[in-house]
């Protein structure tokens, strides 16, 4: 079977007794680098040396068919640099043609940076996303931000240390910038920081320049009781950012209960008018 093993995000000391021992017995280990893989091999003390076998986001799903055939034959571990295999990391095209070919999957559990950092934001838990790395391009960016404005649930982002201002600047301009957020960096490290704040009191302290693997953890939108034309101007508003006019209709209906055909038909009226 194809087992997905969940490693530390930085602290070793959450290494669990499943994952040493199967690194133990191990005779194949797909790893996202194979450097990372032996400096954690070492650093937990283990003797196995596996055959190593790179699996990473450019040759994923070229080599995701062979894999599924050496995991016919005997298991084959997965691991990724940190955290969990296929979430925000290589893994799924495996895992998808595991599926389709029959082949049994299963997983080690274990540390996860989303988890965590959303366990101590200080914000809701109930109901949340993970919305992994936002767009490198400021447009968009913005139009990925146009759809989640409305969202009533705790949102997690992954970001590098050089864009987080840049990206708070822009969450600060879509959500408000009250919105609270917290910004979790080097989770389980020496470093380890969590900085909470309103998204734009969160950029300035950002720009001052921040290091480290980071999370950022944004509090839902306030549930209010939408009117027409507020929805419809909504709807115009996605539009405007480059989202299909169908799909804008579509994210407000489900945001404030209104009709999603209405909605569209408004919204088309209303251009026609201006």
């Amino acid at each position: 079977m194809i087992i997905l093993a969940a490693t530390p995000i930085g602290n070793l000391g959450d290494a669990s007794a499943r994952l040493r021992e199967a690194l133990e017995q191990a005779a194949v280990v797909a790893s996202e680098d194979t450097r990372v893989t032996q400096r954690l091999l070492a650093g937990l003390g283990v003797e196995n040396r596996p055959r190593l076998i790179a699996l990473h986001e450019h040759n994923e799903r070229q080599k995701a068919a062979e894999l599924v055939e050496l995991a016919r034959d005997g298991d084959l571990l997965v691991l990724s640099d940190a955290g969990m295999p296929t979430v925000s990391d290589p893994g799924f095209p495996l895992v998808q043609a595991a599926a389709a070919a029959g082949v049994d999957v299963t997983a080690i559990p274990g540390p996860s940076a989303v988890i965590t950092a959303l366990a101590v934001s200080g914000l809701p838990t109930d109901r949340f996303a993970f919305e992994g790395f936002l767009p490198r391009k400021a447009g968009e960016r913005a139009r990925r931000l146009a759809e989640l404005a409305g969202d009533r649930r705790t949102l997690v982002f992954f970001e590098g240390p050089s864009r987080l201002a840049a990206s708070l600047e822009a969450l600060a301009e879509a959500f408000g910038a009250e919105r609270p957020a917290a910004v979790c960096r080097e989770l389980t490290k020496l470093h380890e920081e969590v900085r909470r704040g309103g998204l734009a009191e969160l950029a300035v302290w950002a720009a001052g320049g921040v290091r480290g693997e980071i999370c950022v953890v944004v509090g839902g939108a306030e549930e209010e009781r939408a009117d027409a034309a507020t929805a419809l101007d909504r709807v115009l508003g996605l539009a405007a950012s480059g989202t299909r006019l169908k799909d804008a209709a579509a994210i407000v209906a489900a945001e404030t209960g209104l009709g999603k055909r209405d909605l569209y038909e408004s919204a088309l009226a209303s251009r026609s008018t201006r």
